[in-house]
């Protein structure tokens, strides 16, 4: 490798300061992978990575320097920095010492391959990065099959949604498509549409969520759209028993994917 980058000044440190803003993360048409279970899980979903940041001093375990050789031999450079010169690239507060550059990936719903009875979820003008990270977590981890970014309010490409996500970005189809256009696929596909609202009278739990079916949540602050309420086959409503109105949209995916999760997979 060559000598580490020490100078804060360096034209490629200072590219990936930038990359911070969507505007330079559109026109390079790259974004930040940072750390060690983000970058492996790029890695082992085939997603090629540009450039590679380490600082060994900041590793905090043992299998990092493997990582580094995987991706010397795919023919990455890898990019040794002082530490003062890592923080500055680094947007976590505990940097692992690894930081990628990724190519960004763009989908359309005529990109999804999927299953005969698909599980889908959908979120609607999710405006905060975090939400929509933890929502491809809990997608991933209910084995959802694709997720399906309506009316994008915040990149998916922002480091937040990859942090968040814990790399789970790479191994979820992510399409994205205005409303009128989903909700036009899933009924020429049979999809059953169920929109999650505080004010439906169907509890959650009370519905079938076997077969092909989509899980849709909204805005943080303004939920769903008319046009989702309107054209979902099932409105399902998660009881709030204490002075609380609703859930933060992640916390209230997880309860419905889980519900579908056993209802589908009982012996699990």
């Amino acid at each position: 490798m060559p000598p580490p980058i020490t100078s804060l000044q360096n034209p490629g440190i200072k590219q990936v300061v930038k990359l911070r803003q969507r505007s330079h993360r559109d026109e390079s048409g790259l974004f930040i992978v940072e750390g060690y279970r983000e970058v492996k899980r790029a890695l082992d979903n085939h997603v090629p990575v540009t450039r590679l940041y380490i600082c060994p001093a900041l590793y905090q375990g043992h299998n990092e320097p493997a990582l580094v050789e995987r991706c010397q031999q795919a023919g990455t450079p890898v990019l040794e920095c002082s530490e003062p010169v890592f923080l500055k690239i680094a947007y976590r507060d505990r940097p692992e010492g690894l930081l990628a550059l990724c190519p960004q990936t763009r989908r359309t719903l005529a990109d999804l391959d999927l299953p005969p009875d698909p599980f889908l979820v959908i979120c609607e003008r999710i405006e905060k990065p975090g939400n929509l990270g933890t929502m491809l977590r809990t997608a991933d981890a209910a084995g959802a099959h694709a997720l399906i970014v309506c009316d994008r309010c915040t990149d998916l490409h922002n480091p937040n949604v990859v942090r968040a996500s814990i790399g789970t970005l790479f191994s979820v189809p992510v399409a994205e498509a205005t409303t009128p256009e989903t909700i036009a696929w899933l009924h020429q596909r049979g999809i059953r549409s169920i929109a999650a609202s505080p004010h439906a009278t169907q509890r959650y739990s009370d519905i079938q969520m076997t077969g092909p079916i989509a899980i849709i949540l909204g805005a943080e602050q303004y939920g769903l759209s008319d046009a989702w309420m309107s054209q979902a086959d099932e409105q399902v409503r998660i009881p709030m028993l204490g002075q609380a109105d609703s859930l933060n949209v992640a916390a209230a995916a997880t309860i419905l994917l889980y519900e579908a999760v056993r209802q589908r997979h009982p012996e699990s």
